[in-house]
């Protein structure tokens, strides 16, 4: 027998390290477009997950006139109190009433809201009765004058911020007015 010559293979050798690869660093907007894309990929799951989970459910139409309501009719304010007993005292409370129910607006009678100024809201409590509201305006006008100096009421109103202190002055002029017995 002969012996056959024996090979040496050396066992393979691992191959050398090779040294780390440098993290790719993503700017923001690569960050932002990769975040985009798995928050939309987990959505699209989601959506089809919730059609899945709910295809059984049978989903009748709603009738939006079941859910909405409004009133049938008008709100009303609640009626003017009636302290005083002469006209024009009458008049300038039952303006006052008004103002606070419908709004304070200044540089018109009345806006598209339905506020309105010191002589709009005369007016409307006047109910056409135009000497009465011209006696009422004079009265107020010189409840103004007293604390104010004002030139006129529109003037007056107009440069007032907020509608608290025509009120008042509504209020003022209607005591005016009743103590001249007018």
């Amino acid at each position: 027998m002969t012996a056959s010559p024996r090979t040496a293979t050396a066992p393979p050798q691992p191959a050398a390290p090779s040294a780390p690869a440098a993290p790719v660093t993503l700017g923001l907007e690569a960050r932002l477009a990769a975040i985009d894309a798995a928050m939309t990929l987990r959505l699209e799951e989601a959506a089809v997950a919730h059609e899945v989970r709910t295809a059984h459910l049978a989903i009748d139409p709603i009738d939006l006139a079941d859910v909405i309501t409004v009133p049938l009719t008008t709100a009303h304010h609640p009626p003017a109190p009636a302290t005083y007993r002469t006209p024009a005292a009458a008049l300038l409370e039952r303006a006052h009433h008004h103002m606070q129910s419908a709004g304070w607006c200044a540089g018109a009678l009345t806006d598209e809201d339905g506020a309105v100024c010191l002589i709009g809201a005369i007016r409307a409590e006047a109910g056409g009765n135009r000497d009465l509201a011209d006696d009422a305006s004079a009265i107020l006008l010189e409840a103004v004058r007293r604390q104010f100096h004002d030139e006129s009421v529109p003037a007056f109103n107009d440069r007032q911020r907020d509608g608290a202190t025509p009120a008042r002055m509504l209020l003022e002029a209607a005591r005016l007015a009743d103590d001249h017995g007018r």
